[in-house]
């Protein structure tokens, strides 16, 4: 079995992210709201005393993250809503929707920005006050980015270790993409605080706003990145992204292993969330079948499914006789 079908198969147990992590999840995000929000007023404060643009680069960085984090949080929420009359699939592509919505609020409220004030610095220049200030929130900032960082790592690496798939794949792969989405933006902003830090201390030894201006310029392109990747994530996901080729086999085997089954013409699968698996698939039943049969087979491989896979929330089986060749 290769790495990427470990990670979707694990143990035979489920979906990644999915399942037990989903509380986990909220927590991960919870914490790292609390923490963007202080740092973000600490660093515009820092700013304003230093008069260092990849200062404020970064608390428009930190204002950014808490909109984001705010906006995973609701996707969290809303996707967890049971399925009713208005939405009998339930609403877990709602996660991807507000999810979405994160990453352009990354890329406006911090990259633009940012990117904006250090070309603004670069062509204007820039009055350098006292840094001591910016240096102290700085650091602080580090320890509360690092200790968030800590929390979403420990969450991953247990999803990646219960599935059974390297980290980095895990990471990219993922469904879970609010904290995929944590996790990258801790990443950046701890490069963020470094990069901050390089700019006010060159401009300090040097007297020039060139390098803060650069710091600041360095940030916001970091922060499209960061927007690129978790928007082009969730993007699949709101398309419609299938289970795995080998998972997908694994259905279609299950499915033959029913009485009454003798082939399936046509499968189609749908991850709808972390936790949550659309299974359609036409079906030829056995000819001498009775409608009773038929109806056992259905019921038979539906619980062979979500036992199998407990992933898997509906399936829809559709039967289907063997087309005649002419």
């Amino acid at each position: 079995m290769s790495s990427s079908d470990a990670m979707v198969n694990g143990n035979g147990s489920g979906i990644p992210g999915g399942g037990p992590g989903e509380d986990e999840s909220v927590g991960t995000v919870v914490v790292a709201v609390i923490t963007n929000l202080g740092i973000a007023a600490a660093k515009a404060v820092g700013g304003i005393v230093s008069g260092s643009s990849a200062m404020l680069s970064e608390a428009a960085h930190s204002v950014a993250d808490t909109v984001t984090e705010v906006m995973l949080l609701t996707s969290l929420k809303r996707s967890a809503k049971p399925a009713d009359e208005a939405h009998p699939l339930g609403y877990g592509p709602e996660r991807y929707i507000w999810a979405l919505l994160a990453s352009i609020a990354t890329f406006v409220g911090g990259a633009v920005f940012a990117v904006y004030d250090g070309i603004h610095t670069l062509l204007h220049g820039e009055d350098p006050g006292n840094p001591t200030l910016s240096y102290i929130i700085l650091a602080v900032a580090f320890l509360l980015e690092g200790y968030s960082l800590l929390v979403a790592w420990r969450q991953v690496k247990g999803e990646a270790q219960r599935m059974r798939a390297p980290l980095r794949l895990y990471v990219k792969h993922t469904p879970d993409t609010a904290v995929k989405a944590v996790l990258l933006e801790n990443m950046a902003a701890l490069i963020g605080l470094a990069l901050a830090a390089g700019g006010l201390l060159g401009a300090q030894l040097t007297g020039s706003g060139v390098y803060d201006g650069v710091a600041s310029l360095l940030i916001g392109l970091l922060l499209v990145w960061v927007a690129w990747e978790l928007g082009r994530s969730n993007a699949q996901y709101l398309i419609g992204r299938p289970l795995p080729e080998r998972m997908r086999t694994e259905v279609r085997e299950e499915l033959l292993s029913v009485l009454h089954i003798e082939a399936v013409l046509e499968l189609t699968t749908l991850m709808q969330g972390p936790s949550e698996v659309l299974i359609a698939a036409k079906v030829d039943f056995h000819d001498l079948a009775s409608a009773r049969q038929v109806e056992a087979a259905c019921e038979q491989a539906e619980a062979q499914l979500r036992e199998r896979f407990p992933a898997i929330r509906r399936v829809y089986l559709d039967p289907t006789p063997t087309p005649t060749p002419l």
